[in-house]
């Protein structure tokens, strides 16, 4: 059975935690987009995708996740390891020598979950788009879903991709934008404004839908639900969610400073007494 909605914001608390106490250890890390998006990606392993147990990197017969904006990758790495993918403890190892989870994933660590490795931003669609066709090639029904940072549609090859999907009608695709309007010197109408997302992806020929409340999880799940009933219709599907960066932390929250930032001892402390344990931590 689908966790209810109070399990999955359980959950959610939880993954907080991980991700601030993770960027703590190591001093290093992306705190402020992965807080922003931890109600979005536990609710799409939790809640959405069709997931088979174990892992391959074939992925037949299952729903396929591919993370572009790499650098959060505390939060991918959190709900990875509670959704069965490896062993929570292993989150004691974040960003260390040698460990598995560094600082932006990669796929010849052998991590379960990690499908591409998303240290360079901009690429996550491209990848995507070859799993898409994949499927179609293989006659396997199930659907491709993406992340992506707004501040990375900055960069030239997601046009590219963009443009490719709607032109071969690749309509098993979801592709998530991470609307937060922010990233790591400003925001993103400071660094290099995009105008209206919307008409762009309708340009394109996309299909868009927007979750105006992208950290509330009822919210999130009638938008993806939305989404997956758009697929297979000719177009592929765009979601415009908009989310807080350092979302859950007050201090983290209305601001980009905590884009790579992570929190002294004080801070932390004061970032886990907002959210209190309702699981256990690693």
């Amino acid at each position: 059975m689908k966790p209810n909605t109070q399990q999955l914001s359980d959950l959610t608390i939880q993954v907080r935690r991980d991700i601030l106490r993770m960027v703590h250890a190591v001093n290093s890390g992306h705190p402020g987009g992965s807080l922003g998006c931890t109600e979005f990606l536990v609710t799409l392993y939790q809640n959405i995708m069709e997931r088979k147990e174990g892992f391959d990197m074939d992925g037949i017969g299952e729903d396929l996740f591919f993370l572009s904006n790499g650098h959060i990758s505390p939060v991918f790495y959190s709900v990875l390891a509670r959704s069965g993918y490896f062993p929570v403890s292993e989150l004691a190892t974040f960003r260390l020598l040698n460990s598995r989870l560094q600082g932006h994933p990669t796929t010849h660590e052998g991590l379960p979950g990690v499908r591409m490795a998303s240290g360079s931003l901009g690429q996550g669609l491209s990848v995507a788009l070859g799993a898409a066709q994949a499927k179609k090639l293989n006659g396997d029904n199930h659907l491709i879903f993406t992340l992506h940072g707004d501040g990375e549609l900055q960069e030239g090859q997601n046009w590219e991709a963009i443009m490719y999907a709607s032109a071969k009608k690749v309509d098993n695709l979801i592709a998530t934008i991470d609307v937060n309007g922010k990233q790591i010197d400003g925001t993103t109408d400071e660094v290099l404004a995009m105008g209206s997302l919307r008409a762009k992806f309708e340009a394109f020929d996309w299909d868009v839908l927007e979750i105006a409340e992208g950290n509330n999880i009822d919210a999130i799940i009638a938008g993806l639900t939305d989404a997956k009933s758009r697929t297979g219709k000719g177009k592929p599907v765009c979601i415009l969610l908009y989310t807080e960066m350092g979302n859950g932390v007050d201090f983290m929250m209305h601001t980009h400073a905590w884009h790579g930032k992570a929190p002294n001892n004080d801070q932390l402390a004061n970032a886990l007494a907002q959210n209190t344990s309702t699981l256990a931590d690693y």
